[in-house]
């Protein structure tokens, strides 16, 4: 077999990686774009709760191309688009199913992160408030999806194989979300930590006294991922 000169090999590799990933980006792109009104529509069905208690409410923030948020009563929940295609480890569980060795190619992924914050963080611009990763969605060029994340964001949506995104799949990771983040609740700090605090903290309580998070203190790795 003749050897390939290294201009016939970057061709080649543009042709099977480079333009792959520019149609794995497009689907993440046109899935993120779902996403938001997926997004909003359960924003709308969730505040009808502000009938019966005015002081809970449910809002949706479209903040750019790659990023939404939606605020449900004390939390905020924000969907990340990454820009990259991303590969998996060989060890990675996707690498034992027949559907990745017949074709190697459909590893390669877009990646949707899902975040938790204190809905206080932003309305009090608490800048180095503490905010948590609780789940990533992966989708392929054939837009097969599965998701890593903290309890039912773990094992609800994990085949891979055989489950393709859409409309219904996204509005069930984004009950999914909401409901985890609602479940994890706010932990004071340890009492040691915060036990002296000098003139400035004190005179800048308004602002930010000292960073404030669902777990602060602790590890999130530690979180059970238990359903509760």
């Amino acid at each position: 077999m003749e050897q390939q000169s290294p201009k016939e090999l970057i061709l080649r590799s543009l042709k099977e990686k480079s333009s792959l990933k520019q149609d794995i980006f497009q689907n993440t792109s046109q899935t993120f774009a779902l996403l938001k009104t997926v997004v909003k529509e359960v924003a709308e069905e969730l505040n009808q709760y502000h009938k019966t208690d005015k002081r809970v409410t449910v809002e949706y923030k479209d903040v750019s191309d790659r990023q939404v948020q939606i605020r449900v009563a004390g939390d905020t929940v924000i969907f990340y688009m990454h820009t990259n295609i991303f590969d998996f480890d060989k060890s990675h569980r996707i690498w034992k199913t027949s559907y990745v060795k017949e074709e190697n190619f459909r590893s390669f992924c877009g990646m949707i992160q899902i975040f938790n914050f204190l809905a206080d963080s932003f309305k009090y611009n608490r800048v180095n408030d503490l905010g948590y990763l609780i789940g990533r969605i992966f989708l392929n060029k054939e837009l097969h999806y599965f998701v890593e994340g903290k309890r039912q964001l773990g094992f609800l949506y994990n085949d891979f194989v055989n489950t393709v995104i859409d409309r219904v799949a996204l509005k069930a990771i984004v009950e999914s979300s909401i409901l985890y983040c609602l479940n994890f609740d706010l932990y004071t700090p340890p009492f040691d930590s915060v036990k002296e605090i000098t003139v400035s903290d004190i005179q800048a309580v308004e602002a930010n006294m000292q960073s404030t998070g669902k777990r602060l203190g602790f590890r999130f790795q530690a979180d059970t991922d238990q359903i509760e």
